[in-house]
This record gives structure tokens, sequence and C-alpha cells, in this order.
């Protein structure tokens, strides 16, 4: 290992370089309180395509695991470090290249803020749309790594749906770009798509191409009221099969409200067991019709109170609540996060699913969720301390799995696979799919070296 450090020093920046165990330890894990932790041997704060290659190119030629890294905020252990590895961190690396209001697509570095950028596009007149709760936080190289969503993919997508081309340093060291600059573009293979949700095993991203839309229109926002998750689980079907498109349906329960009350004294737990939040953003007539419906559906669905708001101000700390739910619940113990998704006529069975989990292993879980898409953010929350309650979580953790599979559903719907749900991944996949990951893993990674033992293990 000293012959590999004394390698990289001779390519790399003394001063990117970092070998304090105190420091380094601060960089080796993400938000995921229970996933495995290794001992890495360095930190290299990578300034410049170039610092990233040659990383890439002596690790390589010694046998070293790179294990990328944004801002740590994922979920599932993705970024965290292993024995012997150089943790990358991609932080520093925060230029927004360009923006090009013409063809609306923004060039930036990974370390860049997903807010940041959505604010340098808003003051074009350009909006880029994924926004993830950790947008204030998490960079866009972590968004893509993990294929990011958000509050508003229900209407407008994914992370993969805005990447139109990335640079990227793979295999020994090689600097590629896949994708294009065009509307347009099938010359060959879709590389560039393969490095979204990757989550760093298949190279290192230092530049994202993404797509950006005209500024959005402004939403109206409905609110309803239910006593039963089973009940606004319902209310989120009828929206799906009337065929409306809101901008914006998320759920958020009691025990989450009343963390964030808590937290915040907002004053939100007072009415509701369950919460339903939707926004509409169609213009003129067709916004006011939709939004009339979201209404009326909701109170089909069992709605104990349900009303567009008339306030703005409220509207904001609403969807404002719902951003801070996973800080407000983090205050309550540890937290062992899902990310199962379904389609949504089966949201209300999948939410009766956890709530059986829920109870049949006596453990606490709060859910949230981005109900209009299907994707379901149950929470188990842990007292401190209190192994017994570790066991039963990870039983309803796995249950939860289990029943997103049965349903037609999938384990990760936005927060990726990192460690934690390997067994899961197995669970979902066939066999010769499994196997058809390891080949073109094998293909883009020859040396084994890009976060090896996440994702398939």
């Amino acid at each position: 290992m000293s012959d590999f450090l004394d390698k990289l020093r001779t390519l790399v920046p003394a001063d990117r370089i970092v070998t304090d165990p105190d420091v380094i330890s601060s960089y080796a894990r993400d938000q995921a309180a229970w996933a495995p932790v290794g001992t890495a041997a360095a930190l290299v704060r990578a300034g410049s395509t170039e610092d990233v290659r040659n990383v890439v190119a002596v690790c390589a030629e010694h046998g070293v695991p790179v294990v990328p890294r944004g801002a740590g905020t994922g979920v599932c252990g993705g970024a965290n470090a292993l024995d012997g590895c150089v943790l990358l961190s991609l932080e520093t690396m925060t230029e927004i290249v360009e923006i090009n209001e013409a063809e609306r697509l923004a060039v930036v570095q990974p370390g860049v803020v997903n807010d940041v950028l959505r604010q340098a596009c808003a003051e074009r007149g350009l909006w880029y749309p994924p926004d993830p709760s950790s947008a204030p936080w998490s960079t866009i190289g972590g968004n893509v790594a993990t294929n990011a969503g958000g509050l508003c993919c229900v209407k407008y997508g994914v992370t993969r749906d805005y990447v139109l081309a990335v640079e990227a340093v793979v295999g020994r060291g090689e600097v590629v770009r896949l994708g294009r600059r065009t509307a347009k573009g099938v010359a060959g293979y879709d590389l560039c798509g393969l490095m979204v949700g990757s989550e760093g095993t298949l190279g290192v991203i230092t530049e994202v191409t993404v797509r950006l839309r005209g500024a959005r229109a402004p939403e109206r926002t409905i609110v309803g009221y239910f006593d039963t998750l089973q009940d606004a689980g319902e209310a989120v079907a009828k929206v799906t099969a009337a065929g409306l498109m809101p901008s914006a349906l998320e759920l958020v329960d009691r025990h989450v409200l009343e963390a964030v009350d808590a937290w915040r004294n907002m004053g939100l737990s007072a009415d509701a067991n369950v919460l339903l939040l939707a926004r509409s953003d169609q213009p003129g007539e067709a916004g006011e019709a939709e939004a009339d419906a979201m209404v009326r559906l909701f109170e089909e669905a069992g709605a104990t109170w349900s009303a567009r708001s008339t306030d703005e101000d409220e509207a904001e700390a609403l969807f404002a609540a719902r951003r801070l739910s996973h800080q407000a619940l983090e205050r309550l113990g540890s937290l062992l996060t899902e990310d199962v998704c379904v389609p949504r006529g089966l949201l209300p069975e999948m939410l009766s699913r956890v709530e059986a989990a829920a109870a049949e292993n006596d453990t606490r879980i709060a859910n949230v969720a981005h109900a209009g898409d299907g994707n379901l953010h149950p929470v188990i929350i842990i007292p401190p301390g209190d192994d017994a309650a570790r066991v039963r979580a990870e039983r309803a953790f796995d249950q939860i799995i289990a029943g997103a599979i049965a349903l037609g559903g999938t384990i990760a719907g936005e927060h990726g696979i990192g460690l934690l749900k390997r067994r899961g991944l197995r669970d979902e996949l066939d066999p010769a799919v499994i196997a058809m990951h390891h080949a073109v893993k094998n293909a883009l990674d020859p040396a084994g070296i890009f976060n090896p033992g996440k994702v398939f293990g």
C-alpha cells in the first residue's frame, strides 16, 4: 500500500490526498446506519477529470478498489468504504460548465448540488425537474448514480429521463464521453443510460449533460385528510384510474406528522392520521378542472376533509413538512428506509402489507410516499441501543421487500441497491438476468475496482 500511495502522490496534487484516519472516517459511510463499513486506505478529493483518471489508473494497476462518493446522502450503503479502498470524493467538482438556453440543456460537474443547478436554471427561465427530498444537499453525480426521482417525478420522470450525456472514467483509466447533445440519437447501444443508476460500479462520472424544460406553470395545491392508509391509497388509485396527471401526489402518515410537529411545531398532526398532498400545474381551465376532480376523488375514497389550498404559504409549509420527514424521524432513533415501488393500482394493498409487517414485528414504521407513482418509503424506526428491536426491524424490512415483489413491484424505486438490498435484488431478478449484469460489469470494469461488492455483491 505504501508503494501505491507513493505512486498516487506523483500523479495527484498532495493537498487532494488525505490519509488522516479521522478525516477519512468522516467520509466512510452514507446515511445507511446499519450497512457495513470498511477502513479506507486514503481519501482523494478530486478536483478534475484528470485527477479521477489518475486515481483510477493507479488503482487498476495495484488492484485497489475505488469507491466514488458525492454528498453521502444515500440510504443504502452504496458509498460506504471497503477495506483498503480509495474513497474518491467528487464534492469539489462544482462547476456549472454551461447552461444553454437555446438547446435547453446544462453541462455540470458531478459535485454540483441539485438545488444549486435548479436555481441557476430558474434564473434563465429554465427548469431542471428531478427534485429528490435531499435536493438542498445531494449532488447531481449522486443523483445520476442512483437515478434519483423526487416529488414531481409522477408527471415529469426521474433523473434518467434528463441525462443526455456523461463524461466518465472507466476501465483502467480511459476517459470516455457517452450520449449526445441532440434531441435524438441511436448511434450504438445506450451506454449513457447504462451509467445512470449504476451506483459507481461501472466507472466514475466526471461530467453530466442534462435536458432542461421551460419554466413551470404555477401550481394549485390539493389537500386531503384520511383516517387510514388504505383510504389514502384508494384515493391515489382513483386519481390514476381517472387518467389525471398531477404534478405531485405525496402521502405522509401520522408518525411523520407528529415527528415534524415535535421538531418544528407546525401543528400538522392535529387533524389527520394520513395526509395526501397533490398539485396540478395544468394551465387555465384544464388545471381548475383537474384540481376540482382530485378534491372529488379524495372525498369519494373516504377523505374526512379535502379542499384546494387558497393560502400559498400554507401549501408550501405542507410540502416542506414532506421534505423534512427523514430529518424529523432521525430524531426518534436509527432508521431503516425502504424504497419499494408497486403498480399504482395496488398501492392500497402494499400499504396494508406495510402495516401488517409493523404489527407482526412490533415495529414502528412511518410512511411517506411518492404515492402518485407507487413509490413507497416506509421508514422503520429503532430506539437507540435496542438490539431486539433491530432484529424485528430487519425482519419487517425483508417482509416489505417480499410483499413488493409479490405484487409485481420492485425493491428500489429511486434509492438504489448499495449494500442493504443485495439479497432482495437476487429475489427480484432471474438468474439469467443477473448473469447479464455480471457480464456488463466484467466488460466495463476488467480490473474489478469500481465499488466492488455493491449492488450485486
